[in-house]
């Protein structure tokens, strides 16, 4: 039985399109979910409602913005870009991933005794 894939939590997905936009720049939903999907080594799987679901959230929230241009193959797609709230979240979250991922590492290395 092979592994599953991963299930993102809470917010986690959000964070990843606002990574996503800030350093590739504007890009359609579907552009978006490929580019997690290559960086996650395929470890994330994303369908079509998943991430227009955290696209809808996040420009709510002010953190992305959309406009509409013409895809690759001359459709028409809405671009989404990260905004300055959306920079400055991303560095709260960042911030945020990192100390839990830290805390995380040192609870799963804790051996018998509580010594790490």
């Amino acid at each position: 039985m092979g592994q599953s894939k991963l299930d993102l939590l809470q917010g986690t997905l959000d964070v990843m399109v606002l990574q996503t936009l800030d350093v590739l720049g504007p890009l359609h939903g579907y552009g978006v979910a490929r580019r997690i999907e290559q960086v996650s080594g395929n470890e994330v799987l994303l369908n079509q409602g998943t991430i227009y679901a955290s696209l809808v959230r996040l420009q709510q929230r002010g953190w992305i913005s959309a406009k509409w241009g013409a895809s690759d193959n001359n459709r028409k797609a809405k671009f989404y870009s990260i905004t300055k709230a959306g920079k400055r979240q991303l560095a709260q979250d960042t911030a945020y991933w990192q100390r839990l991922s830290g805390v995380m590492g040192r609870i799963l290395a804790m051996h018998e005794g509580g010594e790490p």
